[in-house]
């Protein structure tokens, strides 16, 4: 009876999960239909699940200047993998000193950390930071420092290294091992699933960033994709603007619900294949994390 009523509550759940898996991939799917329908159709028809006509033009528009695009993706590559490693590394780094029990100054640290989540200095002297003080307007560095710190993922790294027994730091300390070694070589590895979480919620945010740039960034050669292609679609919404306010007839020549999606492939595309590979300790760390603060 109680195999049954497991194969029974196994059934439900697959199913279930069929289902939502379902309707997380319906809306992706009308995203790149769209983006393969010609804009007439869009308008008049509505957004449809097939391209009823099929239609390149938003990605050729989107691709037309191809040097610039590709060097949006190397900004965007290169900030998100420097971002994230950085991130991870001072974020773990700070989660390990504050979990750990010898460190007498823990609890002050612990607060200082969590009063800036309740209290900030607001964007203008933010912004007088990063510009006056650490001069790093048109530099990468104002696309990577920003993001590389947040208090939330060093709370949930804190509790998920607070879950690892004391009886590993300790029996290494006898060996002679010292913080950084005992860091580097025995918690960091027994972290990965919160690692893992961490990695990707910081490498979401600097590959989806377009508020720094637009904050920091002058040089056409430093900005990320998204904010290229958020100006992209700003010149777009521009000219037909400018071309209703002279009464000039508007055709399809600019399509601009068909270009949203494809800029929203081209912006998501890469992400959603890296996702795959973090997916199983996604899962793992969220729920320790959580269970153990």
């Amino acid at each position: 009876m109680k195999q049954l009523d497991r194969k029974i509550f196994s059934g439900i759940g697959y199913v279930s999960l069929i289902f939502l898996a379902i309707l997380c991939i319906f809306p992706f799917i009308l995203v790149v239909s769209s983006s393969l329908t010609e804009e007439s159709k869009i308008l008049t028809d509505g957004y449809q699940f097939i391209p009823t006509a099929f239609s390149t033009e938003a990605y050729s528009i989107l691709f037309k200047y191809p040097d610039q695009m590709i060097q949006a993706y190397m900004v965007t590559i290169g900030v998100t993998i420097i971002g994230t490693l950085f991130g991870l590394f001072l974020t773990s780094m700070t989660a390990y000193a504050l979990s750990r029990k010898d460190f007498k100054w823990r609890n002050k640290f612990s607060f200082f950390f969590f009063f800036t989540t309740l209290f900030n200095g607001g964007l203008v002297p933010w912004y007088l930071l990063m510009v006056n003080y650490l001069h790093i307007k048109d530099t990468l560095l104002a696309l990577v420092i920003p993001m590389m710190l947040n208090v939330f993922y060093i709370i949930v790294m804190k509790s998920f290294m607070g879950s690892i027994p004391e009886a590993i730091v300790e029996s290494a300390k006898i060996d002679g091992a010292g913080d950084f070694k005992i860091y580097a070589r025995l918690i960091l590895p027994l972290s990965k699933p919160a690692l893992a979480t961490i990695g990707l919620f910081l490498a979401l945010a600097y590959w989806n960033d377009w508020y720094n740039a637009l904050l920091f960034i002058s040089d056409e050669k430093l900005m990320p994709l998204q904010y290229y292609l958020y100006k992209m679609l700003g010149n777009m919404d521009g000219m037909r603007k400018a071309m209703m306010g002279a009464g000039a007839v508007v055709t399809t020549s600019i399509p601009s619900e068909s270009l949203k999606m494809a800029m929203t492939v081209v912006a998501t595309g890469p992400i959603l294949l890296a996702y795959p590979f973090v997916q199983r300790y996604f899962v793992q760390g969220l729920t320790i994390g959580a269970v153990k603060g």
